[in-house]
């Protein structure tokens, strides 16, 4: 049985994007890309909202076929992510907007959908950002483990990360700051 896992990058204000979705003021450093690969290495599928998958489909492609100025961490990420299964939940994407074999479910389908691939699949879900898919999985059970990077900024305004949903806690299975950066990885089971 596969686990559900988000990662997601935060502020210290709690948010994953600025105002406008903008990523600019987030520490996406070096460290950040090796948690990044290291949660694809465990991954299948990677499940997204529409927002964060028009993002990784317009950006990933373009770095695995010219790939010659990237790291070597960021040349297996775009190795990965077009390598794994792809599935978006969104009521508005079109489904003339694919991305290789990426499949698109409606949000009321997604988490039976999700259900059955937990079940028949043996490497982790994941999900990068997409804050309102991830906030609805968290809210109906469905995630086993929370990545959460807190980056060193303040936002002031923006994306909030997690939508609201009902109090609860959630294990703490380790800490630690990622090496060679002030972002600090906080592992949670659900």
């Amino acid at each position: 049985m596969a686990r559900l896992v988000i990662s997601t990058l935060i502020s210290l204000d709690g948010h994953c994007a600025g105002p406008g979705g903008q990523l600019a003021g987030m520490p996406m450093d070096a460290a950040f890309d090796a948690h990044n690969l290291e949660r694809l290495r465990h991954a299948g599928t990677l499940l997204f909202g529409r927002t964060t998958f028009c993002m990784f489909r317009s950006f990933w492609p373009n770095v695995a076929q010219d790939d010659a100025a990237m790291s070597p961490t960021v040349r297996e990420i775009a190795r990965r992510v077009q390598d794994a299964g792809k599935l978006v939940v969104s009521d508005t994407l079109a489904q003339a907007e694919p991305w290789g074999e990426a499949e698109h479910v409606r949000r009321r389908d997604a988490h039976a959908r999700i259900r059955q691939l937990k079940a028949r699949e043996d490497r982790d879900l994941l999900i990068y950002g997409s804050p309102v898919l991830a906030s609805d999985l968290l809210a109906h059970g469905l995630v086993d483990e929370l990545h959460l990077l807190v980056g060193n900024v303040l936002l002031g305004a923006g994306v909030p990360a997690f939508q609201a949903a009902a109090a609860r806690p959630f294990k703490l299975l380790g800490q630690q700051r990622l090496h060679g950066s002030d972002t600090v990885h906080l592992h949670y089971a659900c």
